[in-house]
């Protein structure tokens, strides 16, 4: 359900019974013309069969969520929940207010047999409805068209209902069918269907238990991706590249017109919003010290000639999903001894971690063999406590010096969240075995604060980042985003390569 927004009269618009009339007649048919099934359909079905083979029986409610008042009677722009995305195909600003019930189906001797998919949309309304030119929160006049019921059906192959028709739909027999609910997705919604449930006997304990198990179970799904989702992330690395070229492009303007980091963030943003949907995350574009600020996202600095500056950035298409790319580049084209010794050290640490992406390892061992890296760069350099060796930091126990200069972890899942999967719990995700269909990120760094005393002197103020996304495959891995470039000297010829094309 969405938030309500302010209403005040005082930019009211007088309407008369005459004008109503008039502006509710003459209008040319609407096309008979449906839309084509989305290639995503298919896809979105096989998910929602893994989903209902596993609650036979129970009634699986997901929904969109609502719009969310962004101040005083404008929202911000739409993004409907991820489990919703993945279960129906509907990305990009798809559909305010819809719900996605899963309807269990029972055979003749009773038992269970599978769920009917049905959409409960906000159908498009008559051009004699008040809604049509007055409501300017969905008003076809204000902000579009919305499909029919009929268009949802041939889109996406489910059964779209009227979202009016919800709320008796997920009450129904309650008494008698376990009912689970995606609860983040929609609170006020929650709210209200909690009150049911309670009123048809569910103990609201046993709710929420429910609840948070199908939340969890969803999340988890997204967790091996199949061929569709792939390419949207092949897609996705490739939006990328272009936002990060044409940074590359305006380097010079972003240090000569002062406020260089928004500068920055501002070009990246104007190629995803073109390439797709937007920025999948809030874009870090952080030069010199800041980038030593790992969510660096105020982006306020200026950019100096000699720093470097740190760009993790991903474009998000209109799938809603995303890449999640980290380049740590020379400003002026070229590292200076000191930021290559730095970087040097980061790119080994990475290519450590994506060397232990492969079936059969376990997801903490990408991260193992990156700090290791890292753990024997910092004891080389005489960084660690005296008398501290490197296998006395990577003790988990009683170590752990080194994550003072690189303090998060090396992994994450990606997809249609930047952080994936997030409800899938330790064992699902930290001490899970790799396996062909998973994506996720390599991204070890080093940070040497400006006023770190225990840092060397040459070292302080400088921050490195290396991020690639990877396709576990049958055999080991695919780097997604190879086509950006990694070593010190590719990265500075990459500089060089770009500005030449102006």
């Amino acid at each position: 359900m969405s938030e309500e927004q302010a209403k005040v009269d005082n930019r009211s618009r007088l309407t008369t019974e005459e004008f109503r009339r008039f502006v509710r007649s003459g209008w040319a048919p609407r096309p008979d013309a449906r839309p084509e099934r989305a290639e995503v359909a298919g896809y979105a079905a096989r998910r929602r069969a893994v989903v209902s083979a596993a609650y036979p029986g129970e009634r699986l409610i997901v929904p969109a969520g609502g719009l969310k008042v962004r101040s005083n009677d404008t929202d911000y722009v739409f993004r409907p929940h991820s489990a919703f995305a993945h279960l129906t195909g509907l990305g990009a600003d798809r559909e305010p207010d819809a719900v996605l019930v899963l309807e269990p189906r029972f055979g003749e001797d009773g038992e269970p047999a599978g769920h009917e998919a049905i959409l409960f949309i906000k159908p498009l309304a008559e051009r004699d409805s008040d809604e049509f030119f007055e409501d300017a929160r969905y008003g076809e006049f204000w902000v579009g068209a919305r499909p029919s019921l009929e268009d949802i059906e041939a889109e996406l192959g489910l059964t779209a209902r009227d979202v009016a028709e919800f709320a008796d739909a997920a009450v129904k027999d309650a008494g008698q069918v376990t009912v689970r609910l995606v609860r983040d997705a929609d609170r006020a919604l929650t709210a209200q269907l909690d009150s049911a449930r309670v009123e048809h006997g569910q103990a609201e304990e046993g709710m929420v238990e429910q609840d948070d198990d199908l939340a969890h179970a969803l999340s988890h799904l997204r967790m091996i991706k199949d061929e569709w989702e792939i390419e949207q992330m092949r897609n996705a690395v490739a939006a990328t590249l272009v936002g990060f070229e044409a940074v590359i492009a305006e380097l010079d303007k972003a240090v000569e017109a002062g406020r260089g980091e928004r500068w920055v963030e501002g070009v990246f943003g104007l190629h995803a919003r073109h390439q797709g949907n937007g920025v999948g995350y809030d874009s870090i574009c952080a030069a010199g010290d800041h980038a030593n600020t790992l969510h660096w996202i105020k982006n306020t600095g200026d950019i100096r000639e000699g720093d470097l500056i740190l760009i993790d950035a991903g474009v998000e298409v209109d799938s809603l999903y995303t890449a999640d790319i980290t380049r740590t580049l020379p400003v002026s084209g070229t590292f200076t001894d000191a930021q290559r010794e730095i970087y040097d050290a980061v790119y080994e640490a990475q290519q450590a971690g994506l060397a232990a992406v492969r079936p059969g390892n376990r997801f903490s061992d990408v991260h193992a063999a990156a700090i290791r890296v890292i753990a024997e760069h910092l004891h080389a350099w005489g960084l660690l406590p005296e008398g501290v060796s490197v296998e006395d930091t990577l003790d988990k126990e009683h170590g752990q010096y080194h994550r003072r200069w690189m303090v998060h972890g090396t992994s994450h899942h990606l997809g249609i969240d930047v952080h994936d999967c997030a409800l899938a719990t330790r064992q699902e995700y930290m001490d899970a075995e790799l396996k062909p269909g998973m994506v996720l990120t390599v991204e070890p760094g080093l940070y040497f604060k400006a006023d770190d005393l225990l840092a060397p002197e040459r070292f302080r103020g400088i921050g490195v980042r290396i991020e690639d996304d990877v396709l576990v495959t049958e055999d080991g891995h695919e780097n997604l985003s190879a086509a950006f470039p990694h070593t010190s000297d590719e990265v500075e010829e990459w500089i060089r390569e770009v500005r030449s094309r102006r």
